[in-house]
């Protein structure tokens, strides 16, 4: 043997001492056996093909170096459809990919001793969901989310993924609770598209991402959560495309095309909102809480670009229904072509007797806390009716 095929021979081998196994799987019972068996480094790959009646616990558990890679066999040939009562895959272990599966014609329902989730990270470290696709579910409750982030997970991530044409469904949750907050969440570079409204009560339960769920109870707790890089077109499910109702969260580098929602700092504080786009559409930037920070961001052909609310209590402590808009920055965005670009003061004096449980959200139900200790400051406005209102008095 020459030294050329020596080295050549040395190579393949050391390629394969450093390759992980590939398990093939094509249903549950082999999924679960192979999931027994991997080790860091190792691959399941799905076969191509239409599955149903999945019901997975994954606690897989990789390296940062060598993740445990759950994948398709080939990106959008490997499609779960049908009834969905309890999460098709749920992650609890750490250092675990899901890539390249498809989700399409998905019935998602709550059923007695389960939930319907498509992908669900659970307390679950260093884990992702990359290049899947969403397409076409149905969920067949309100506040239904198709893909959760819960527990006490750490450093989730949700990358280049398509939530296209969903129904009746929240798409995206970083869900906190009393007891458990996901930590230092990542979505990024996912396109979220053609979202028709949902035809639930009040027509609410139809957000794109959602970061926090109870604004009044829990709005200060601090997920830490980034949402950067999206992309998202036509998003007509409810007022909120994103919902903020949690504290600490960046929101950096999203754009928005043609979209009747808004992003919402529904709840919570000290979250930063920077350098997005909204091109068309009803809205861009809705704003209740304290601490926030609005900055280099770009607005165009809206009806109200950014908007400071009234609230029923004041600051972090006080608990209200709508926390009013205080201490935020707002510097340094470029809005054109709306008919108000900064309005400072909305829905003054909105009367919400009724319209929510007060013993379960214990506040004053009239919003007259006007907005205050906000600084507003080198934006640039053109071609915009009425550049700044103030409606505080």
């Amino acid at each position: 043997m020459n030294n050329q095929l020596r080295l050549v021979c040395l190579l393949l081998l050391t390629i394969t001492s450093v390759s992980g196994k590939v398990y093939k799987v094509a249903n549950p019972d082999a999924f679960n056996k192979a999931a027994f068996q991997v080790s860091p480094g190792d691959e399941i790959v799905i076969t191509n093909g239409s599955y149903t009646n999945w019901e997975l616990a994954v606690n897989t558990h990789g390296t940062l170096q060598k993740p445990v890679i759950i994948r398709a066999e080939t990106t959008g040939k490997v499609v779960f459809t049908g009834d969905v009562q309890k999460p098709v895959f749920q992650l609890t272990g750490s250092h675990t990919e899901i890539a390249g599966l498809t989700f399409m014609g998905c019935n998602v329902m709550k059923a007695k001793g389960g939930t319907g989730i498509l992908i669900e990270l659970k307390a679950s470290r260093y884990c992702r969901i990359t290049d899947c696709t969403f397409t076409k579910n149905r969920v067949l409750a309100q506040f239904m989310p198709i893909v959760v982030i819960s527990g006490k997970a750490e450093h989730s991530r949700v990358d280049h993924c398509r939530f296209i044409g969903n129904i009746n469904n929240q798409e995206l949750q970083v869900k906190v609770t009393e007891d458990a907050v996901p930590l230092y969440s990542m979505i990024d570079h996912n396109e979220f598209k053609d979202k028709e409204r949902v035809n639930w009560k009040v027509f609410n339960g139809g957000e794109c991402v959602q970061v926090g769920q109870e604004p009044v109870l829990l709005g200060t707790k601090y997920p830490m959560a980034v949402v950067c890089c999206n992309r998202f077109i036509r998003c007509n499910g409810e007022a909120e495309v994103i919902s903020n109702k949690s504290s600490g969260n960046k929101y950096i580098g999203n754009y928005f095309e043609d979209c009747e929602g808004e992003l919402v700092m529904r709840g919570g504080h000290d979250c930063l909102i920077d350098s997005n786009t909204f091109k068309g559409g009803k809205g861009g930037i809705r704003v209740n809480g304290t601490h926030h920070t609005i900055t280099n961001n770009t607005l165009s052909g809206l009806r109200t670009a950014i908007r400071l609310m009234y609230g029923m209590a004041k600051g972090k402590i006080e608990t209200g229904f709508y926390v009013a808009a205080s201490d935020c920055i707002v510097c340094n965005n470029h809005i054109t072509g709306a008919t108000t670009g900064i309005l400072i003061g909305d829905s003054k004096n909105a009367d919400w007797t009724g319209k929510f449980d007060t013993q379960k959200y214990p506040s004053r139900t009239m919003q007259d806390i006007a907005p205050f200790n906000n600084t507003v400051s080198g934006n640039v406005i053109t071609d915009t009716q009425t550049p700044i209102k103030h409606n505080e008095n």
